[in-house]
């Protein structure tokens, strides 16, 4: 089970996921315990259906996927996340919000 693991992990997906997590708890955005749940989290695939990676834009769908904090949990049939690194735009984006979520 390890050699799966590692070799999900060494995807070009899971490399980005790690990298990105490193920054954000080096940054203090994250705490390492958060960050650990997520590529453990990672770790067991679930329902990502497809991932794309294209002039430097992620785009990853899911199904049925969980989404939860302290206070709500919510199951969405369908998710497109779209990741970019923002170093590569000139002018910010700002972030769009789930509704539901809040």
């Amino acid at each position: 089970m390890a050699e799966a693991i590692d070799l999900y992990r060494h995807s070009a997906i899971g490399v980005a996921l790690i990298e990105t997590l490193n920054e954000m708890v080096a940054s203090g955005a994250l705490s390492p315990e958060l960050a650990m749940a997520v590529i453990m989290q990672f770790d067991k695939g679930g329902n990502l259906r497809t991932y794309r990676f294209c002039d430097s834009i992620w785009t990853l769908n899911l199904r049925n996927t969980t989404f939860m904090n302290e206070e709500i949990e919510t199951v969405l049939p369908k998710v497109k996340i779209v990741a970019y690194d923002m170093r590569l735009i000139e002018e910010p984006v700002v972030p769009i919000t789930c509704q539901q979520c809040q």
